[in-house]
């Protein structure tokens, strides 16, 4: 039997605020965290991205507030939560606002890029909920303007993306700041030997919530491999985006110079493309998220920093135009697609160098990832763990038909636009599109 949020002992107002955006049920690591940090026990949480963990941990945060009413001390807050990006802190910081929006509490957000006159001046009358980026915190802590008397929740929020970041550092100095009697959450999709330190410092005999095993990969997106040279990573990729079916794609690649080369030129050949990244302004890069999010821009290229800002439904592919050399960012890339309960797909890019960073890749997520041929095959036979012309898996699509080489059977078009991907989001279509599901939570939440 569904388990539903009437039936998770929160309050009147978060279940009216549930009920006007049509929330019923509670996704997996909502269901299993929510009684546990109503109870006010520290928690472990292993979590792709899209399983809605903000939920989570937002919903309990604002009941607990609630109950006590006792008001923020000046510079301080009641509920803290850091994480790794500016994107990411607005969007926690708009479901704590629409979660809570009958209920009275004050949140605010803090990151860097921008002035931080008005978020001093948030500070100053004392916060329910801060949402915050570390190094903009410690800044305005060094400068007087932050205390963490008030704090009764801490929440540290993607804490493998901080470690990948290099903000492990700043969150070792912030702990040691916060009072020693508090509830304590540590989000993270994979568990570095780091994580696993960390959590001995931080949580308190915490409740460990995992909802899929720890660097797995979600299990709806479709993954395929493309071996090809350097050289024509620009053409395949055009060659790809001709077919319309990709209706929303997000691409990746490794630098900043990268992503603004690979949008010049889709936008020089035709396809609406914005590039994402730290060297934007805050105002690009919501505008560009704003594009992406509403239509009018098809393609998204990013960086892995930039994308942890991204939380949109509706992302019918992923492209590696890169493979990232942290294998841990294979998982947070490609959760980006296959979102509140529709499927994806995921094409990896992969020239001779990198190589090594795919054999990484399957190690990590413990899944061999399946060669899908196309126009730009690289010339020299290549493979990682095997990987080759006739790799398993792969599926063929010569002169219209796809000829199977130990894998399933797909329909090729020939002409290297990735025919067997637009086969299977077609087939995928047939269930209903890439909407949320009717009555869930939402799984970005």
């Amino acid at each position: 039997m569904t388990l539903s949020f009437s039936e998770l002992a929160l309050v009147e107002p978060i279940q009216r605020a549930l009920r006007a955006e049509n929330y019923e049920h509670p996704t997996p690591i909502q269901a299993q965290a929510i009684p546990h940090l109503l109870a006010g026990r520290d928690l472990l949480g292993i979590a792709q991205t899209g399983t809605g963990k903000t939920a989570a941990f937002a919903l309990p945060i604002l009941q607990r507030l609630a109950e006590n009413r006792a008001p923020a001390p000046r510079n301080s807050m009641r509920a803290l939560v850091l994480t790794p990006t500016r994107e990411l802190a607005l969007q926690i910081a708009d479901s704590f606002r629409g979660y809570g929006r009958h209920m009275g509490l004050r949140t605010a957000v803090i990151f860097g890029g921008v002035s931080q006159g008005p978020q001093v001046d948030a500070l100053r009358r004392g916060i329910d909920i801060l949402v915050a980026t570390p190094g903009r915190l410690l800044d305005l802590h060094q400068q007087g303007h932050v205390r963490y008397d008030g704090v009764s929740v801490f929440v540290l929020d993607e804490a493998d993306r901080m470690l990948d970041m290099g903000f492990i550092r700043d969150i070792r100095r912030i702990v040691p700041l916060l009072p020693k009697q508090r509830q304590s959450l540590l989000f993270s999709a994979t568990m570095p030997d780091e994580i696993n330190r960390l959590i001995g410092t931080l949580l308190k005999d915490p409740v460990r919530v995992e909802v899929t095993p720890a660097a797995t990969t979600v299990e709806r997106i479709e993954q395929r491999v493309m071996f090809v040279d350097t050289g024509n990573k620009r053409a395949l990729l055009a060659s790809l985006l001709g077919d319309k079916t990709i209706a929303r794609a997000l691409v990746f690649t490794r630098t900043k110079h990268g992503a603004n080369r690979v949008a010049e030129g889709l936008a020089k050949g035709g396809i609406g493309a914005e590039a994402i990244h730290g060297n934007k302004s805050q105002s690009q890069r919501q505008r560009a998220l704003g594009n992406f999010r509403d239509g009018r821009t098809r393609v998204l290229v990013a960086t892995d920093i930039a994308a942890r800002g991204i939380d949109i439904d509706g992302i019918t592919h992923v492209i590696n135009f890169e493979l990232p050399n942290v294998p841990e960012s294979y998982v947070h890339r490609i959760g980006r697609t296959a979102r509140a309960g529709a499927d994806g797909i995921a094409i990896s890019f992969c020239d001779h160098s990198e190589k090594g960073f795919l054999r990484d890749i399957e190690k990590v997520t413990r899944q061999k990832i399946a060669v899908a041929e196309h126009a730009f095959r690289a010339s020299v036979g290549q493979g990682a763990n095997g990987h080759g012309h006739n790799g398993s898996g792969g599926s063929h699509g010569h002169n219209g038909n796809g000829h199977n080489h130990g894998g399933h059977h797909g329909s090729g078009n020939g002409n290297g636009r990735g025919g067997e991907f637009a086969n299977r989001r077609r087939r995928s279509r047939r269930g209903g599109g890439h909407g949320r599901p009717q009555g869930h939570a939402p799984a970005h939440a």
